[in-house]
């Protein structure tokens, strides 16, 4: 009789994805957060807070807020330890030093993986102290604040955690689900027009490979949405988030376990972008010229008609993002970023493209030289390249 066995089970764990749209979160009568919390027989729930620096600047009195929340639900809620400040921006995701201050102040609050980290902020401050509370104990609760349009409409939502190393992005990080995301519509209201306009790269990208109507009503209103009217704005990420959150839940895959990637639409030059200009271009910026990019791709190569194409970059135009940046014409260096994709997502090259808005196809070889002429219409578009034709006559 051999020795040798076998054995294959699977294995499920299910999580609840727990969203929410509110306004005021920490106005002492919106239970949004108390709720989501829950209640413990015994003893209130213990919450470390985690602050974006740039809040203090933008809103100063949200550590007393927060203080004066926590203590009018005190049966429900107490906190763990004194408010920290994070810095925001990718500067907490490139210095494991913030990694490490994160990972210092749950373990001398004593939290446990009952215990909740709440996090406010933009994306990477986000992804790196969640990246801090799955790690502790293997796992403290967390819970998302996010307050910037492009980690509401899309990165706040997501299951991923994670910090830039080796020089590139998000390089250490796990998977593990927020315990619950509250997306607070006061937040964004301090939001400078680029951090602004952000966030609808992010809309934009989602609606092209999952909602025609969706997308074409964006890009109706993209001037209004541009100029802050918050009717058009509010539906554009709330559509986004709602989009997000169902591809997680619903779509088979929320470890990325396969080839396909269809969220990442757009990405894999933006990710490459940002990293040579050292992150002068923010996420969102980037995302709208790997989105203008791979569409004009897709139209040269996969069949989507021109004219749909063209919609397209006037959406992102009309949304106030710059198509075109010098960062592109180091074309060796951007056509790395494509083997960094396929690494950092395994398998096979799989690139989602589109052959019509709202029809995404994978494919699984670049043709660099469409991707040249590509980026020729870009600049020809931008200003430099208007510029350059205006010198020219």
């Amino acid at each position: 009789m051999g020795r040798d066995l076998s054995l294959d089970e699977p294995l499920e764990v299910r999580f609840v994805h727990r969203l929410r749209f509110t306004q005021a979160a920490f106005r002492p009568d919106n239970t949004v957060l108390r709720d989501v919390v829950g209640a413990k027989e015994d003893r209130p729930s213990r919450l470390l807070f985690f602050l974006d620096s740039s809040l203090g600047q933008t809103r100063s009195s949200l550590r007393t807020e927060i203080e004066t929340y926590v203590a009018a639900h005190h049966s429900h809620l107490t906190m763990a330890g004194p408010i920290h400040f994070i810095a925001g921006g990718e500067r907490c995701k490139n210095d494991l030093r913030e990694y490490r201050r994160v990972l210092r102040a749950i373990h001398d609050a004593g939290l446990c993986r009952h215990s909740y980290v709440v996090v406010i902020g933009g994306g990477a401050v986000l992804d790196a102290v969640g990246f801090a509370a799955a790690t502790a104990h293997r796992g403290v609760r967390l819970i998302r604040f996010p307050t910037t349009t492009l980690s509401q409409a899309d990165s706040g939502v997501g299951v991923k955690n994670g910090v830039n190393f080796f020089n590139k992005k998000n390089y250490m990080g796990v998977f593990t689900p927020p315990w619950a995301v509250i997306n607070n519509e006061d937040f964004l209201t301090s939001l400078s027009d680029r951090d602004w306009r952000c966030g609808f790269a992010e809309a934009v990208k989602v609606f092209l490979i999952k909602n025609q109507e969706f997308f074409y009503q964006l890009a109706d209103e993209a001037w209004r949405i541009r100029h802050r009217e918050m009717e058009p704005s509010r539906r554009a990420l709330r559509r986004s988030a709602e989009l997000h959150l169902r591809h997680i839940v619903s779509g088979g895959d929320p470890y990325e376990l396969t080839e396909a990637r269809p969220l990442d639409f757009g990405h894999w030059s933006a990710h490459k972008l940002e990293q040579i200009t050292n992150f002068r271009l923010r996420h969102g910026e980037a995302v709208a010229i790997g989105v203008a990019l791979d569409t004009l791709y897709s139209s040269l190569v996969l069949g989507l008609d021109p004219a749909e194409a063209e919609v397209v970059l006037d959406c992102l135009s009309d949304l106030g993002f710059e198509l075109y940046d010098e960062a592109l014409a180091d074309t060796e260096r951007l056509q790395q970023g494509l083997e960094e994709f396929r690494e950092h997502l395994g398998g096979r090259l799989t690139v989602t493209m589109l052959a019509g808005i709202g029809n995404p196809v994978n494919v699984h070889e670049i043709d660099f030289d469409a991707v040249s002429s590509a980026l020729d219409q870009l600049y020809n578009r931008s200003t430099l390249g208007a510029r350059r034709l205006s010198l020219g006559s």
